[in-house]
């Protein structure tokens, strides 16, 4: 059974799927580090493979970017095709000195002042946490293969571009908010409302304090640790 956005049918998805924002970053994850790869989705060009790896059942596709994109997606993967967990892989702008480009970041905790929570599931909360059981397994993987790991609070913004370029600070100064991306508020969100497993993993694509970037071509190719860590939640 096919959805408004996603083609695959029943059974061609796995129970866990790796998720970046980017569709690109979804095919350059299954062509490099997945076999037997079968592409479900190319609707909208957002792209879904499934594959194994290491012998092992695994699916990665596209969010697009915002809560509205990632909302439906996994809103879809988990009722529709009875997918489990999903794991956003995605990049994040550092909102202090401490956080260099490259470094990778597990969310403890995705504040916001969106609406999306509670619009979509009558949620309140401003700060949403992820599956505890999946952070703790991302944990192991990390210590088992000796990548360093920054953990906390991070910002997942509505907007991109703000009036008040300044107001970082006293986002991270109130809500310990490491870093900022657009998305993982509403997939923690949308996994709470039906009782799923969510957890997010970053990689600092550029700093609001040192105004470091990198460039669109190095998001797309070169987060691979963040991308192994979250490929061995399956093995």
């Amino acid at each position: 059974m096919s959805t408004p956005h996603i083609e695959a049918k029943k059974g061609q998805i796995a129970k866990t799927v790796l998720m970046p924002g980017d569709p690109l970053r979804a095919k350059f994850i299954a062509e490099t580090f997945l076999e037997d790869v079968v592409q479900f989705n190319d609707v909208r060009n957002m792209f879904g493979y499934t594959g194994t790896y290491k012998g092992q059942e695994i699916s990665v596709m596209g969010s697009g970017m915002g809560m509205p994109s990632i909302g439906i997606y996994c809103y879809e993967l988990y009722t529709v095709y009875d997918v489990e967990n999903i794991i956003r892989i995605g990049s994040a702008g550092a909102y202090t000195d401490e956080l260099d480009l490259y470094d990778v970041v597990l969310v403890d905790g995705s504040y916001s002042e969106s609406s999306f929570a509670e619009v979509a599931y009558g949620l309140k909360n401003r700060i949403i946490k992820p599956s505890e059981s999946l952070n703790n397994e991302l944990v192991a993987i990390a210590e088992k293969l000796e990548i360093p790991l920054k953990r906390g609070n991070i910002h997942s913004s509505d907007v991109f571009y703000r009036a008040d370029k300044d107001e970082y600070k006293l986002i991270h100064e109130k809500y310990k908010a490491l870093c900022v991306e657009m998305e993982s508020f509403a997939l923690f969100a949308t996994a709470h409302h039906l009782n799923r497993k969510a957890a997010c993993l970053l990689t600092i694509s550029d700093s609001l304090v040192t105004h470091e970037e990198t460039t669109a071509q190095e998001r797309q190719n070169s987060f691979t640790r963040m991308m192994e860590i979250a490929l061995n939640i399956v093995v």
